[in-house]
């Protein structure tokens, strides 16, 4: 008898280790094959408020109210969440232009982008602009040009492929594979960065000649950080993913340089007017919309509509 009591606890133990060494093989292969995923697979939205936002405190009764208010008013049933580092709101809107199968902007196929590095720097005289740094990556080479149309060329490249693929689950594995890879991710993001400063470099031209610009690259140049495209960069575009991402008024910049309407679920804002923010301008209205959703105007999640 005590033979086979002795063999049991052993099997016991032995079964213990296993359950163990099973859920631990588990979690090693879920975050081998889904930690280079800066954006996650859809998750029902309620069930992630539930999660996160349990108890009884002022906040998480606030937030469980917002994310109600998103999907019973708003229809949005699903969120993806994303990566959270600086270049999360460039990561959420571009992984959105991408998924949709939005096309190139008008304006980036009447001219030959990869050539702007070299047009701002010997045409218009803008040599700071080999001051340009590339988010957390310490480039130190003199090829700054060289970088910068590496970038426009990975963005632009990118983005007529998945453009032009109409079936949408291809079109989804692809953007899957391709927001995988943190190499090309960052190269699309610098890219978008660089496109961004083209616009203010254009816009304060405008300005100067007395020319019509879009109302919010006033406030831009009203700004003590951004008078001119040289402090703008300085002071605020090169830092973005690195150590800041996007201001409020950065979001109108970005819709406006990939023409696209971003608007924001505020969910730290519920019961008030900046609930939900519309970063356009009213001539806007046909541009195609994405959508993102923050707790906190600094990490930017994906909230998926379905109706």
């Amino acid at each position: 008898m005590p033979l086979l009591t002795t063999a049991l606890w052993y099997c016991q133990q032995l079964y213990t280790y296993l359950a163990h060494l099973l859920k631990w093989w588990s979690r090693y292969l879920q975050r081998k094959f889904t930690k280079n995923h800066s954006v996650r697979s859809e998750v029902n939205l309620l069930g992630h408020c539930a999660q996160k936002w349990k108890g009884e405190t002022e906040q998480a009764r606030q937030m469980r109210e917002a994310y109600e208010e998103l999907f019973w008013r708003h229809h949005v049933k699903y969120i993806r969440q994303v990566r959270r580092d600086n270049y999360c709101v460039l990561r959420a809107v571009l992984f959105q232009i991408f998924h949709q199968g939005i096309p190139l902007p008008p304006w980036m196929k009447a001219i030959d982008v990869l050539k702007l590095p070299e047009k701002l720097l010997y045409s218009q005289g803008c040599n700071w602009i080999q001051q340009y740094s590339f988010g957390p990556e310490q480039y130190t080479s003199s090829n700054i040009l060289g970088k910068l149309r590496k970038c426009i060329d990975m963005l632009k490249n990118q983005w007529m492929e998945i453009s032009s693929i109409k079936d949408p689950y291809e079109r989804g594995n692809l953007c899957t594979a391709l927001f995988g890879d943190e190499n090309v991710e960052h190269q699309m993001y610098e890219g978008i960065k660089f496109i961004m400063l083209y616009q203010v470099i254009e816009a304060y031209e405008c300005l100067n000649n007395k020319e019509h610009i879009a109302s919010f690259f006033h406030l831009l140049f009203t700004r003590d950080t951004s008078l001119d495209p040289l402090s703008y960069m300085m002071n605020h575009l090169n830092s973005v993913g690195d150590k800041r991402g996007l201001d409020q008024v950065d979001m109108f910049l970005l819709g406006y340089s990939l023409e696209v309407k971003i608007i924001v679920y505020r969910l730290f804002k519920f019961h008030s007017g900046d609930f939900c923010v519309n970063y356009m301008e009213a001539y806007q209205r046909d541009w195609h919309e994405v959508s993102l959703l923050t707790e906190d105007d600094q990490h930017y999640d994906i909230p998926v509509v379905q109706i």
